[in-house]
């Protein structure tokens, strides 16, 4: 399934818009805010550095130009703001994704100038390394002087002089289409007003006492119904029902309830009771989604069991028989998490037969905890009617004192101001519609600036009426770079598990680390980032399936859905992305031409060869995985290098028992490169052979190997040129 959606364009509160609006809450949301997202990109200070590190190159004086854009940007961040209900704003639109496109070209054109840069460093140290070297051959000194000043001749480096013409031109573009925006703002009639009640909402939180101490996840309110759970898993006579097959080892008991009501919250509850009490000899927990693998959850189930890594394993047949053999003779409790189902899709039903498969294996009094937003998937698994448990919604006084939780605590105010915030939150809590997902994202982030001015203007903010727009609220008082962060997250599956790490060196390899301190490692700044995510919630620590386990990190999918969204066309990703068509495989969808960054979830070469090679401004290509039909072909890397140049990562997974595989010469042609792996999950035999022109990547940070053990590369000696280099792996 490919999974990408516009915002739509609303331009009245029409009938039609207001059924909108009911049918799709995620896109009203954004919708409604998209000026602020425009405005909050163009005040950013992104375009006046990169106007800054440009006139450097080009020997211009900066200051002149950003005196006179810097009104104009300015008043195109008031146009941005109030376009929101005007008929003009799918002309406003087109403006900023074309200062969008220009931008992103000024920075490709930078990075090359800075390419070419240290190019000629690297050989000019080189060149001074060779020559103070003893040596008895003068002429060999002498040719070797003479070969170095025609290559180091900069009227005479032509990829070097149209870079600079190339910037000069894109300078131009953003001037034009500020200058182009900022007049077309008389032909808009707008108010002389701002979106203030939002916007205001947001600025003042930059102001006033600021704490970023996390206040730690609670389960408030939900001890009744984990008992009642309890005593379902237990079999007490009280909730003993009828099964649907009483032959089976196991029975199901299913939680359902909208997105964010807190149904993995309880789920996870009970599993926290059961591995204290010693009920059942095994816990599993399971992540399930909505387009999912069933050998994936196979494999999940086995890593749960033997809280270990599971092993790959060549076909399915093998990994249910090794499953089975873990789960012989043993009394389980598995929760298979966030369920979906369609009652007419048959091969979702049968994939869901499928994951029961293997677990006859188990011992008598067995139980399955199914939670899911619908009941149609909880009968679908074999549920009965009395074992589906509604989330109930929460009591207003236990609402009131979960969001407290988050909003107070250890937040250190004096008595008068602590009242006053307090009955601010209790007219919040009013709007947030008792979603205990807003009350920990809003709670968490007016727990960061607890003085009154910033609450006060987040209790007019109209956004906070329904859980996604509470979602956009929480969003917007996040800083421009990190709400960049955040939508790039927007490539990966549901659920996916990050590492701190991991994400963060994605992050500082597509520059997004912005600080005012130059000195600042873009790493360190990019881990800031990263807290201020976890601290607002928008990153959540997942719970280890074994010990020894990395922390990771998951996103609630109500903020993907909200990542989705802010992320527009410029991140994409292809879950399974074919869908068939009697005895032939098409495209679903296509990919927006304009992406940047997009995430594959299985290798295919016709994909890559017939789409995603035409993507000419793509930055980020990662392919999680790779069938053992299927492997990755050096012919493929070969058109991927040629046609992708503006790459700055670069992920190919590898699988075991490939062999030989050997990356082309061309990779050198990736100036721009910044994070290169080839991943194998497990430990393999694979050989993998580098070229010489790997040591051409000068800005390349990450090389990343995964658990391949055998890698032959014969330039060693020339890694020295690659000065960025941070980690290899």
């Amino acid at each position: 399934m490919w999974i990408h959606s516009r915002v739509g364009i609303l331009s009245s509160k029409s009938p039609g818009d207001l059924r909108l609006l009911m049918a799709d809450p995620v896109s009203a949301a954004v919708a409604v805010g998209w000026a602020m997202k425009a405005a909050g990109w163009v005040a950013s200070p992104i375009i006046s550095e990169l106007y800054k590190k440009a006139s450097s190159v080009l020997n211009l004086d900066a200051s002149g130009k950003l005196k006179e854009l810097d009104p104009k940007i300015l008043l195109l961040q008031r146009v941005m703001e109030v376009v929101e209900e005007s008929p003009y704003r799918p002309r406003l639109e087109q403006l900023f994704d074309d200062l969008k496109s220009a931008f992103y070209e000024a920075e490709d054109i930078l990075d090359d100038v800075e390419y070419y840069r240290l190019k000629k460093k690297i050989q000019d140290d080189n060149l001074k390394s060779e020559v103070a070297a003893p040596r008895r051959n003068k002429d060999r000194v002498k040719k070797l002087l003479m070969s170095a000043m025609k290559k180091f001749n900069p009227l005479k480096d032509q990829d070097r002089g149209m870079s600079k013409n190339e910037l000069k031109q894109s300078l131009e573009k953003i001037e034009k289409v500020i200058n182009d925006a900022c007049g077309f703002f008389e032909q808009m009639n707008l108010p002389n007003r701002s979106n203030t009640n939002l916007r205001d909402s947001v600025t003042a939180n930059s102001r006033g006492a600021v704490t970023t101490a996390k206040p730690p996840s609670v389960v408030i309110g939900r001890d009744k119904d984990c008992d009642d759970i309890v005593a379902m898993l237990h079999g007490k006579e009280k909730y003993a029902q009828p099964d649907t097959n009483s032959s089976q080892c196991y029975s199901i008991i299913g939680i359902h309830g909208i997105s964010g009501s807190g149904k993995s919250t309880l789920a996870q509850l009970v599993c926290a009771r059961e591995e204290k009490n010693g009920h059942f000899n095994l816990v599993m927990w399971v992540h399930v989604s909505q387009d999912f693998s069933v050998d994936n959850i196979y494999m999940q189930m086995s890593e749960a069991t033997t809280r270990t890594p599971c092993l790959q394993f060549n076909n399915r047949d093998t990994l249910r028989t090794n499953l089975e053999k873990e789960l012989h003779g043993k009394r389980f409790l598995l929760v298979l998490d966030d369920v979906w189902y369609n009652n007419r899709d048959v091969r979702q039903y049968e994939k869901l037969q499928q994951i029961l498969s293997p677990l006859s294996a188990g011992k008598a009094g067995s139980k399955i905890l199914v939670t899911s937003q619908t009941r149609d998937a909880l009968i679908a698994l074999g549920a009965t009617e009395q074992r589906c448990i509604s989330m109930s919604v929460l009591d207003e006084d236990v609402f009131l004192k979960l969001f407290k939780h988050y909003a107070f605590h250890n937040v250190s105010v004096d008595d008068h101001v602590r009242r006053i915030l307090e009955e601010i939150g209790t007219d919040i809590v009013k709007k947030l519609k008792g979603s205990p997902l807003a009350a920990k994202i809003v709670g968490g982030q007016l727990h960061i600036r607890p003085n009154i001015e910033s609450w006060r203007n987040s209790q007019d903010a109209d956004h906070l009426d329904d859980t996604m727009g509470a979602l956009w609220w929480s969003y917007l008082n996040l800083d421009v770079q990190v709400r960049q962060c955040f939508a790039y997250c927007s490539i990966f599956c549901r659920r996916r598990n990050f590492q701190r790490d991991e994400l963060v060196r994605f992050w500082a390899a597509e520059g997004f680390a912005r600080s005012g301190n130059e000195r600042k490692d873009t790493e360190d700044v990019c881990h800031e980032y990263f807290d201020e995510l976890v601290s607002a919630s928008f990153l959540q620590p997942e719970v280890k399936k074994y010990s020894g386990q990395m922390d990771t990190y998951i996103v609630h999918d109500l903020l993907l859905d909200l990542a989705d969204k802010v992320a527009g066309s410029d991140c994409f990703r292809i879950e399974n992305g074919w869908k068939r068509t009697g005895e032939s495989w098409t495209m679903c969808e296509e990919v927006p031409p304009e992406v940047h960054h997009l995430f594959v979830q299985t290798y295919d070469s016709a994909l890559i060869i017939d789409k995603i090679c035409k993507l000419d401004n793509l930055r980020t290509l990662i392919i999680d995985s790779v069938e053992i039909k299927n492997p990755v072909e050096e012919k493929v890397l070969e058109s991927l290098f040629v046609r992708l140049r503006k790459l700055r990562v670069l992920i190919v997974p590898v699988y075991n028992g490939q062999g030989t595989l050997s990356v082309p010469e061309s990779i050198g042609q990736l100036r721009h490169l910044r994070y290169l792996a080839f991943m194998s999950t497990y430990y393999t035999v694979n050989t993998l052979v580098l070229p010489g022109t790997l040591t051409k990547l000068y800005h390349m940070e990450v090389l990343d190997f995964g658990l391949i053990r055998d890698l032959v590369f014969n330039s060693c000696e020339d890694m020295f040129s690659l000065t960025n280099l941070r980690h290899i792996i």
